[in-house]
């Protein structure tokens, strides 16, 4: 990891002191740290059958799994919306407001880890969080949720399917797994992936321009990978304090006074459909981020044709869902014996 370090900042630095012109050619220097989408985030443990992606879609959109069944997955992440709201703070069951902004559903399956602190290790514990937490969903138990969907016998069927050979296959363990094989196919390929993939012709001379912009300003120590970003995490004003900085991030789960102001590292894709920005959204133009990013986290200021340049390149990294796979699915119908919360 120091090795690969030294050698971005390296290339950075050698980015930096070259001409416009050379500073496109040098910037094929970074593409080896990019990769592009897969087809799906596949897990050691949680198979993507279509039955259980099927499931998982169903629960995706089901608002029976909140209190006053007001509430889906899609409520806060909506995947018409780029997987969220463009909120700061999302609503819950009674209108109250979460603490931290919903990040997007979107490419999360790459992540290290997931929720703006990495709490939980991956999509399949992170989907069940939210039902139970009582400003958002505000679900009484896990038994309580599985007692609601074994009321309907279009999910019993569905468990079945999707756990085959199970005895008692509606859990909230098998929830988690549904709902997170669903997400693992939530992608948003587009021109970015087909200019990694060798098609030189994918971006316009602006946004290769705005590519070499980014990796020369050292945007690319953080944001790389195949999510252009979300695999590590870094301290949120790095090398000057952030202003106004409240939230101790990952410290909080870790408990390791070291990781204060600690977060995971966003996902650039679709990043300029998805603001406000932050875990407490409080940035609201990309212009804006990018500016702050690169004062506080990089000491550098940048000039408004650099942050233009530098935008036009995030531009090109918003992608397109497959319209078929995320559109809502007909639910199970509720029973006289389906309990309401």
């Amino acid at each position: 990891m120091k090795k690969h370090l030294a050698r971005t900042l390296a290339l950075v630095a050698g980015l930096s002191a070259t001409s416009a012109m050379a500073q496109a050619d040098l910037s094929e220097a970074f593409l080896p740290m990019f990769k592009a989408l897969p087809s799906e985030v596949p897990a050691p443990d949680n198979e993507l059958t279509d039955a259980k992606i099927n499931l998982g879609r169903q629960l995706y959109f089901e608002n029976r799994i909140s209190k006053g069944e007001k509430l889906s997955c899609n409520s806060c992440h909506k995947l018409d919306a780029f997987g969220q709201d463009n909120l700061p703070f999302s609503p819950g069951h009674e209108g109250k407001l979460g603490g931290r902004s919903s990040p997007s559903t979107y490419n999360a399956a790459l992540h290290i880890a997931q929720f703006w602190d990495g709490r939980e290790p991956t999509v399949e514990a992170q989907a069940k969080g939210p039902v139970l937490n009582p400003v958002e969903m505000g679900m009484p138990s896990a038994d309580f949720v599985v007692k609601v969907l074994k009321s309907m016998p279009g999910y019993v069927e569905g468990f079945k399917a999707a756990f085959p050979g199970e005895a008692d296959p509606i859990t909230y363990d098998n929830f988690g797994k549904a709902v997170g094989a669903f997400e693992r196919k939530l992608l948003t390929p587009g021109k970015w992936d087909e200019f990694l993939k060798g098609n030189k012709e994918a971006l316009t001379a602006e946004e290769k321009k705005g590519f070499a912009t980014f990796a020369k300003t050292g945007c690319v120590t953080c944001h790389n990978g195949a999510g252009v970003g979300g695999h590590m995490y870094q301290k949120l004003g790095l090398v000057k304090d952030w202003p106004g900085l409240k939230d101790n991030g990952r410290s909080d789960v870790t408990k390791n006074e070291g990781e204060k102001s600690f977060f995971k590292v966003p996902s650039l894709r679709n990043i300029t459909e998805t603001g406000p920005y932050l875990h407490d959204g409080s940035v609201k133009s990309i212009e804006e981020m990018v500016k702050m990013m690169a004062e506080y986290q990089l000491g550098k200021q940048l000039t408004d044709e650099e942050v233009s340049s530098i935008v036009t390149f995030l531009k090109a990294l918003k992608g397109t869902p497959d319209a078929e796979y995320i559109k809502a699915p007909k639910l199970p119908e509720s029973t006289p014996e389906t309990p309401k919360a």
